[in-house]
């Protein structure tokens, strides 16, 4: 009677709980990039995606040259070490964006929908450059141990039908994602720049006036972002494998956290990350062999009992995108600023 308890929680568990986890942490840190530049600088940034793409692209390289030199950290995969290089390079290009093209409009007073338009060129001019150098195709570079838990061994340790794996990814992804929001909200609320960075927010024209240097703010928004990009498009890239289209299509789902929580909050973006990754999981979950389990044989069911497809996993996140702007447009934080 127990077993038949514990093995569709471990079925949740496994399909679920441990996938949301990790999905839901890569969406936080990049909802926290985009909440980051929107409360510094006003706008929506709908090249986040491709920002995250490029990290991540810039990293794939290092940890193949690493590789080829027989440097690597196993059992952790070699892109942790060639991250901070992935972090530099997202840097440079967001810097160079911003003086090239977001500073001009910035000076000139530009409508946020200006500065959105704007965004959009530079998402399309950024995803050419990295189908150029990368390709279109997928690309695998995880190394290291594949699993922390394998699926046999929880099974012989625990007697149990079903069993339970987690990857190294999953593992990495949650433990790097609560060290760098623990660092961000750190430097946000401790540090001199951090607070610097929230008198700007709330108020501009007062932090003028206090003489905060509004191009030293900018600056540092848009290393923080790069560095949020970076890390969540290579721990994304490690989890699922690496494809440039893909994160085009993971903006959705990345603003949809940022405006649930509330944009223009931190704490809102992360939350909103998992509620938008569990969502998206507990919806177009196969609930099955979890019913079966739970049910008498002779009522076990012939269906997948699924409420949708896999294929609507973004839609979800459209779905709900939608149902928070008609019922709280300010989201679950209600948009406090930084």
């Amino acid at each position: 009677m127990m077993a038949d308890i514990l093995n569709p929680l471990v079925i949740l568990a496994n399909f679920i709980l441990v996938p949301g986890l990790a999905y839901g942490s890569q969406l936080a840190l990049g909802a926290l990039g985009v909440t980051l530049i929107y409360s510094v600088l006003r706008f929506s940034n709908f090249a986040h995606g491709e920002t995250m793409a490029f990290g991540a692209m810039i990293t794939i390289l290092v940890t193949w040259w690493l590789q080829s030199a027989g440097v690597s950290i196993a059992p952790l995969p070699t892109a942790l070490l060639a991250l901070p290089v992935g972090i530099l390079g997202t840097i440079a290009l967001c810097l160079t964006t911003d003086r090239l093209v977001y500073r001009y409009y910035r000076e000139q007073k530009a409508s946020p929908v200006t500065y959105l338009i704007v965004s959009v060129g530079v998402m399309f001019i950024t995803g050419g450059v990295i189908r150029f150098i990368i390709g279109p195709n997928d690309q695998l570079f995880g190394d290291g141990a594949r699993f922390i838990m394998k699926a046999r061994a929880f099974k012989q340790i625990t007697g149990l039908n079903e069993g339970l794996a987690i990857k190294t990814s999953q593992g990495v992804t949650v433990i790097t994602a609560v060290i760098v929001v623990a660092a961000v909200f750190w430097f946000l609320n401790r540090t001199r720049t951090g607070k610097s960075m929230r008198a700007f927010s709330d108020n501009e024209d007062l932090a003028l006036l206090s003489g905060i240097n509004p191009d030293r703010v900018v600056m540092i928004a848009w290393i923080i972002t790069a560095a949020l990009a970076t890390i969540a498009g290579t721990l994304y890239g490690l989890d699922k494998s690496f494809k440039p289209f893909v994160y085009l299509q993971l903006l959705l789902p990345i603003f949809a956290a940022a405006i649930v929580g509330g944009v223009g909050s931190p704490v809102g973006a992360i939350a909103g990350g998992f509620v938008i990754a569990f969502s998206e999981l507990i919806i177009t979950f196969a609930y099955k062999r979890v019913v079966t389990y739970l049910l008498p044989e002779s009522m076990a069911p012939e269906g997948l009992v699924q409420f949708l497809s896999t294929d609507y996993k973004f839609a979800v996140s459209f779905f709900i995108l939608v149902i928070v702007l008609l019922v709280k447009p300010t989201g679950i934080f209600s948009g406090k600023s930084i």
